[in-house]
């Protein structure tokens, strides 16, 4: 039997094309689905990778700054140790008669991988506002500071991880008062300035007196503070103790306060303001206050003050009631100097004297 050509529509009929390859198979829309994304690639993983990514980089960039001692200077100062233990010390302490020569050591430690050169000078000591201990400029320093001179090793080279013990004199002048002369040691290097404490007494009769002065009232409800100033009359440096006792008008006495130890130390000849908080404080009502300043040495010192204690926003009220209330007890004293209508008021009502007769007067025997 003949064999017969298949026809090109007859082979193409018999050809089995996959599903997947089909015209509408190879659509996007039907592709897309078919194509499997690993998980770690989805938005989702996407935007926690670069979180990671973030973290990691903020971490490595940290960390120099961290090796860097977090903005340390690289170097210290510190008080000589005194003894052979080498226990440290912190502050200098000096004490002799005026026109002596007193002397001590500074430590400087260079902890870093370079060198530095570090410039040292005496300086003042006063309060700073709020009673913290502070030091004056180089242009400022006219008392305790001056005296200190450390010669020619006012400057220091050090070199990386090395340490230097630089001594210093404190030249006591003849005339110098007796009593505390507060002062410091200061070194600087790269603009970073670092002091050493130097508590020097001169030799004499120690005077411990101190004042309290300026009372007032400030705030309002839980905010409220009590303010005042402290001052040291003496020549010796005190640790001061606060009392606070408050007398209502309308409540009577409340219990005192005890004692509270302030954190500072108040130098000699310096005046410091300070606020204590007063939480308790009565919302309304007229209160007398009592200060109470002890300090080691020294004589008690109380100051008064009276004041008003309001809620925020009624003063204004509390004056136009008084007003109000002022008017009327005036209104009230006058009405009642008047009288009601028909009664006599409270004034002397003066009598007249009777008219003389018209009539003449008979006399004798009548005809």
């Amino acid at each position: 039997m003949p064999l017969r050509t298949p026809t090109p529509r007859a082979v193409a009929s018999r050809i089995r094309v996959p599903r997947a390859l089909t015209p509408r198979a190879l659509t996007p829309r039907a592709v897309a689905p078919r194509i499997r994304v690993p998980r770690a690639l989805t938005p989702r993983a996407l935007r926690r990778l670069a979180a990671l990514l973030l973290l990691a980089a903020a971490t490595l960039q940290g960390t120099p700054a961290a090796a860097d001692g977090g903005g340390e200077p690289g170097w210290t100062a510190a008080p000589a140790s005194g003894n052979a233990a080498g226990a440290p010390r912190p502050s200098f302490y000096l004490a002799g008669p005026a026109g002596t020569v007193l002397e001590d050591r500074l430590t400087l430690t260079n902890t870093g991988d370079r060198q530095r050169v570090v410039t040292l000078r005496g300086a003042d000591a006063y309060n700073a506002p709020g009673g913290a201990f502070a030091v004056r400029p180089a242009d400022g320093t006219r008392g305790a500071g001056s005296w200190i001179s450390f010669g020619a090793a006012a400057t220091v080279t050090l070199p990386p991880h090395t340490r230097a013990v630089v001594p210093f004199t404190v030249t006591v002048p003849p005339a110098s008062p007796p009593g505390d002369h507060p002062a410091a040691v200061v070194a600087a290097e790269g603009g970073h300035e670092a002091g050493v404490r130097v508590d020097l007494r001169v030799g004499g009769p120690a005077l411990a007196a101190l004042t309290v002065e300026d009372v007032s009232v400030r705030g309002h409800g839980a905010a409220t503070a009590v303010a005042y100033t402290l001052v040291n009359r003496g020549n010796v440096a005190l640790t001061p103790a606060l009392a606070l006792h408050a007398e209502r008008g309308l409540g009577g006495a409340s219990a005192p306060r005890t004692a509270r130890a302030l954190p500072l130390e108040l130098l000699p000849g310096q005046r410091v303001a300070l606020t204590e908080p007063w939480p308790d404080a009565p919302a309304l009502d007229r209160v007398s206050l009592r200060l109470t300043v002890t300090a080691p040495g020294a004589a008690p010192a109380t100051a008064t003050a009276t004041a008003w204690c309001v809620p925020p926003g009624s003063a204004a009220w509390a004056g136009a009631g008084l007003v109000v209330l002022g008017a009327a007890v005036l209104v009230l004293v006058r009405a009642r100097r008047r009288g009601p209508p028909g009664e006599p008021s409270g004034e002397p009502v003066r009598r007249q004297a009777p008219a003389p007769r018209s009539e003449p007067e008979l006399t004798g025997a009548s005809t």
